[in-house]
This record gives C-alpha cells, structure tokens and sequence, in this order.
C-alpha cells in the first residue's frame, strides 16, 4: 500500500472533471518509454522456535530492520516520529499492516535489471534480517498466525482501515494482516491501448493466481484452498473489489474508470502529515467542498491518487496499470510474473492474440472463473469448456514470443523468455505451488507446519 511522503495541501485544487480524466492521460507513454515496476511482499519472522512475527519498536524488531538497511544508502521516510518507509535507486521500502515488507521496485527498462533489482533487495533484507535473528517468507498468507498473535504497524492509515475493514466485510482484516502479493505496474500508450491491455489483464488474471497460488494453510491446517488470498478478496469491500465488468463494455476508457472511482468510497482526507477519517464517505462531497470529515475544503491532485489507492479491484488503474491477482512466493516467481505481463501487453501482436483468446467470453463466464480459481487452481472450468490448464501453455507460449520479439538481451544474449520457465514448470507437472506444499503436508512432513519456515524462506 501506498506511503505518504508530505502533504497534500500544497497540490492544486481539483475545479473540473476533466482534471481527473487527465491524470489517467498524463500515463499514456511512447513504447519506447515502457517500463515495468515489480512490488513484492514478504512475511518477516524471529528465528526462534515459535517463529513469531517481529512488532515495530521491539528491540531488534522492524523499526531495526528498516534503520539496518540504510546502510546500503536507503533514506528513512517518517510519518511523525517514526521511520514507516526507506526511499532509494530501487524504489521504496514499505510495511504493509503487520509488518510485511515490501519493495516497490524503481520503473525499469527490462526484466534482465527487474530481476537483479530482486536480487540485490533480498541479499540486503537477509544480510540485515541474519544479524537481527529474523527471516522471511514467500507465501500468499500467513500458514500459521491469527489475527490476534500478529503486530500492527504505527502508520495513520493503517488505523483507519482497520476500523473501517470489518463494517464492510469479514475478511478484510485477514487481507491486511495476513496475506502478501506479487504485483507488477505496466504502461499504455493511449486510452485505446490501456483499454484493450485492462480487459486482457482481468480476462487472465485468474490464470496468474492459479500459477501463482501459494496460500493452502490456515492457522496451521488446510484451509480448502490454493489461493485463500485471493478468496478473501471475494469479502473484503464489495464497493472497491472485484472483476469490472464495465470494462468489457464498448466505449470504456478514462471517464468510465473516473466514475468507477468516484462510486468508492473514501478511507481519509491526508493532511499536515496527519489521516483524517474520511472512511465511507464520499469523494463527490469532497470536490463539492461538503465532505464531512473535512468541511469546506476541496480536494487537491494528489487526494484523488491518493483516493485511487484505495481501490482494489483484480487490476487497478492508476497513471499506469496494476496486475494485482498473484500469492506472494520466492525469488524465481518474483521474476516470472512481470514476465508472464510483460510477454502478453508489451508487444502488439502478442496483446492482439492474448485479447483473441479471451474475448469471447461472458462477463458471467469471467466472473465464475474467478471465484473458481481460490479453490480449483489450473482445474478451474473455463468459459465456453474446458479449464484453465487448457490454455496455459497456448498463454505462455504467446507471452513467451512476445518476449522475444521485445529482444531484451542480457550480456550473455539472452532474451527475457528464460524468465517464464517456473511458470512453464508448474503447467508441466499440473501442480501449482500450494498443491506441493500440501502434498509435504500430507507426506513427509506428516502434518508438521513449521516446515514451511524451511520450504518457503527467502
């Protein structure tokens, strides 16, 4: 989630709609000028035998571990007085609700400088975690904490969403203590272009959390599910979750997202480096100056980003789009995501296939696979017959040769396909990353679920 490095109150004042459809324009870049940002989420625990999860102050705790890294000249961001976020040449460092610790990776040219970007973070986060006594995970959802045993971190909006979160569901506290994702920010070239390359992202997006799945457990047992991150998305807050169906509609573009937006509900007004609680309320109050949380002020530019951030549909809209639907998981997957995107949007004949593929089904058939794919992974019906393993390889082999008509090279002339292969390995053997811990669950582990530390530690 989002980090606030100042305040809003400096911005421009919002005077007419057409300012908000143009924040979505000012996105629109030439190819040449693509990037690709990667964020990535971990979970951070004590080496000690109940592995439990550090709080902020603790001695050695989180606030340790951000002022560690700064020794590889990241820059602390405060929010009052205490470090919430560290700015640097590969991004942001920030904590999401429990201490989960993420990278928002810098924009970057090719998957070659994403992929060494996640390098160069993990070997930091281990060298400062393995002074401290702390590891990390790369799962989907905490396998073994409940609520109650986890920390909250000292951030403003992290208090307003947790009093918010169970008025307008019953899972949104677990989306924000206990789960982490994979995510990656790609850019359009026109309205026409980030309308076909949205449609597409949601139309797929359940493949990328079958191949991605890694969230089997809870509180130490099996919770009948391969994704049960991505099934508590399905009540988290209806109003600000969910598939769009408006965006297959004809005519979609940056006006149809603005009223989208405009219909969710607000979480806070950030002023003066301080959140006030807006939870609920309505942001075509606050253009109108009627907010009532903060009456007789309108909203500047970066109220409405900010407002945007706190929508979580499977891809988001911002000045960029976000692919939002994958469990968090080790190194090589971190790799393979932005690749499995990349391959399918950032070449035109690959996108034209991808669209080809999928768009012929209805927006019932889109919906049914998305709340099939928590439980069935790759075995989840697709629309029209058939399921999701069906089409995987035909999906990565068009990735895959968009990736190399992209020809990316690294030193040794590699293109960036390479990047596909834990994909790739997971539709060979049918599995995806859930089932094969279930399966060490069942077998060798024979029940014990403190292996986990060992089969998922970064």
């Amino acid at each position: 989630m989002s980090t606030k490095t100042g305040s809003n109150s400096s911005a421009a004042v919002i005077e007419h709609r057409s300012q908000l459809i143009e924040y979505f324009a000012r996105g629109e870049k030439p190819a040449e000028r693509w990037r690709i940002g990667t964020e990535h989420e971990k979970f951070v625990y004590w080496k000690t035998p109940d592995h439990r999860a550090p709080s902020y102050g603790e001695p050695g705790g989180i606030h340790a571990l951000l002022i560690g890294l700064t020794q590889f000249g990241w820059k602390p961001i405060y929010e009052g007085d205490n470090v919430i976020a560290l700015s640097g040449p590969d991004g942001a460092i920030s904590l999401e609700p429990a201490g989960q610790f993420e990278l928002s990776g810098a924009p970057l040219e090719n998957l070659h400088d994403t992929c060494a970007e996640t390098g160069r973070h993990l070997k930091q986060v281990k060298e400062v975690g393995d002074k401290l006594g702390i590891g990390f995970l790369g799962l989907g959802m905490w396998h073994d904490k409940t609520r109650a045993e986890l920390p909250i971190m000292p951030k403003g909006r992290y208090e307003i969403m947790l009093n918010h979160m169970p008025r307008v569901g019953s899972m949104g506290l677990d989306m924000m203590l206990r789960t982490c994702t994979i995510q990656v920010n790609l850019d359009y070239g026109s309205e026409a272009d980030m309308a076909k390359k949205f449609r597409v992202g949601l139309a797929l997006q359940p493949l990328a959390t079958a191949l991605f799945a890694n969230s089997p457990f809870t509180e130490g047992k099996p919770n009948g599910f391969l994704s049960y991150r991505s099934h508590i998305w399905s009540d988290t807050d209806p109003a600000r979750t969910g598939m769009l169906p408006f965006v297959f509609e004809d005519g979609f573009g940056y006006e149809r997202y603005v009223d989208y937006a405009l219909d969710v509900p607000m979480y806070f007004v950030y002023r003066d480096g301080k959140y006030i609680d807006a939870a609920g309320q309505s942001f075509r109050d606050f253009l109108q100056g009627k907010l009532p949380a903060y009456p007789g002020h309108k909203p500047t530019m970066e109220d409405w980003a900010d407002h945007l951030s706190t929508a979580f549909p499977e891809v988001r809209l911002k000045t960029f789009l976000e692919m939002r639907g994958a469990d968090g998981g080790r190194w090589g997957r971190i790799c393979a995501l932005p690749a499995l995107w990349v391959g399918l949007l950032y070449d035109q004949a690959a996108l034209d296939a991808a669209w080809d593929l999928v768009k012929d089904w209805s927006m019932e058939g889109r919906e049914a696979l998305r709340n099939a794919v928590p439980k069935l992974g790759l075995d989840a019906p697709l629309p029209g017959g058939g399921t999701l393993k069906d089409i995987a390889v035909q999906v990565l082999d068009i990735a895959s040769a968009g990736l190399k008509a992209r020809a990316r090279l690294n030193a040794s002339g590699d293109n960036e396909s390479g990047f596909l292969d834990p994909l790739r390995e997971i539709v060979r053997t049918g599995k995806v990353p859930a089932q094969v811990l279930l399966d060490r669950f069942s077998g060798g582990w024979n029940g014990d679920i403190s292996r986990v530390y060992e089969e998922a530690k970064f």
